[in-house]
């Protein structure tokens, strides 16, 4: 009788780091299909799937592993000589939040000049999710790898041409989820139950017979996240530059970058 293959699956959850554990989930998923349609493929049969969840902490430094570490020795260094190249700094440290928040400006400001590898002038608006921000900017030093945890999808920088009557539509989108990242030309105010009271671009209301333009990310611009106004818009440039590479190249021209909280979205 041939002796039947076991399949075993480790998953390692990094502490507070959302992000990466996406990422290790999604392997784990794929990672069971696999293994299931192989051993189908075999004519095997499944006969039982189990997981456990280990806690990485500081708790487990009292024994490492030799094995373990030898194990991932090789990949590290390639990690590492990918994520630790210095971009430049930052004065503050960053979070991201509703209905306005210090990395939600500075990324919907990156999208408007991320928008002009189009060839267009800087967007009327720039435009970015507070669920796509998955890590906080650090204050000081900015690495490589500050900025692909930041935005690990992905997701590429596009630039939407849309008729005023639909853009004041999407400040409703964004009014409704209490506040998205704004760039600095927007003034937005909401009531404490997603309605939209105000909003101005550039100082001045928004006129519907007009043409606007609003650099944002794909994801978004197919009317995920509830911004479905966007899925109205005329027209569409493809920058073909992913959000995390404009960000990098953002820090890396300025060199010190900076945010404030400026009201850009208030909730009255």
């Amino acid at each position: 009788m041939s002796k039947r293959p076991k399949y075993y699956i480790i998953m390692t959850l990094l502490r507070n780091n959302y992000a990466m554990n996406r990422l290790i989930l999604l392997f784990i998923f794929h990672a069971s299909l696999f293994s299931l349609h192989y051993a189908q493929a075999q004519q095997y049969k499944v006969r039982s799937f189990c997981w456990e969840r280990v806690e990485v902490t500081s708790r487990l430094d009292a024994k490492p592993s030799a094995e373990a570490a030898a194990l991932v020795a090789p990949y590290k260094a390639s990690v590492d000589s990918m994520m630790a190249p210095v971009l430049g700094l930052s004065r503050v440290a960053m979070s991201a939040g509703r209905p306005e928040s210090l990395l939600g400006n500075w990324a919907a400001d990156v999208m408007v000049e991320g928008g002009t590898a189009t060839g267009l002038e800087p967007a009327d608006m720039g435009l970015v999710n507070v669920g796509g921000l998955r890590n906080n900017m650090p204050e000081g030093i900015v690495r490589r790898g500050d900025i692909m945890l930041i935005s690990p999808f992905e997701n590429r920088v596009v630039v939407l041409e849309m008729k005023g009557s639909d853009v004041l539509e999407l400040m409703q989108n964004i009014a409704a989820v209490r506040g998205e990242g704004v760039s600095s030309s927007v003034r937005m105010e909401i009531s404490a139950d997603g309605r939209l009271l105000s909003c101005t671009i550039g100082g001045k209301e928004i006129d519907p017979h007009r043409t606007y333009t609003i650099a944002t990310i794909d994801y978004l611009a197919e009317g995920n996240d509830r911004m479905t106004a966007l899925k109205k818009a005329l027209k569409r440039h493809e920058t073909g530059n992913l959000a995390r590479d404009v960000m990098m190249e953002y820090v890396l021209k300025h060199r010190v970058i900076d945010s404030k909280l400026e009201g850009r979205i208030v909730i009255k």
